[in-house]
């Protein structure tokens, strides 16, 4: 992908001071989905990225609750591959893993359906943006619980000063970074 492709996209994402709280400088990402090229640049690029720097075949795209959902499927159905969803405690039916994560005040959990994920496959994580790490870290927790392999983790922004991406347990990559 070219800075020009990368810098269209940058150019989508929207700027909200004070969100969802003074002091929070909150980028906006729905934009990106307002323009069917800067979408198109954007799944195309993590996919290229995908296929051109995974040693392994992708098996399975996770995709965290709730924004993963905009673009994991898009991606597993381009790389072959099956979609799973990671949700927030409560949301699947049936057995599922579960894990705990720490937030800025208490904690949340998440879960992934038993079976969904076959032990050995080979999985990417991806979510629409990396903070502090906490969620992502969560996700690979599951991952392993379900006795699969984390792959690579995969995001659309990055907010590097809290390097979240320090607590992975797999390579990271973002197409933005702030």
């Amino acid at each position: 992908m070219s800075n020009y492709d990368i810098d269209y996209i940058k150019s989508k994402v929207s700027t909200v001071p004070d969100f969802p709280k003074k002091g929070i400088i909150f980028r906006d990402m729905f934009p990106v989905f307002r323009d069917p090229l800067a979408v198109e640049m954007l799944i195309g690029h993590m996919v290229h990225r995908l296929a051109s720097t995974s040693k392994n075949k992708i098996d399975v795209v996770v995709g965290l609750d709730a924004r993963g959902f905009l673009f994991g499927p898009l991606i597993a159905l381009r790389l072959g591959a099956a979609f799973v969803p990671v949700r927030k405690s409560g949301k699947l039916c049936g057995d599922t893993f579960r894990v705990e994560y720490a937030l800025e005040y208490g904690t949340d959990a998440f879960e992934i359906q038993k079976g969904a994920i076959q032990p050995g496959q080979n999985v990417v994580i991806v979510d629409d943006l990396i903070a502090t790490g906490g969620s992502a870290f969560a996700a690979g927790e599951l991952v392993v619980q379900a006795q699969a392999n984390v792959n690579s983790f995969l995001f659309v922004m990055e907010l590097v000063d809290l390097e979240g991406r320090d607590k992975l347990q797999a390579p990271v990559y973002s197409v933005l970074q702030y």
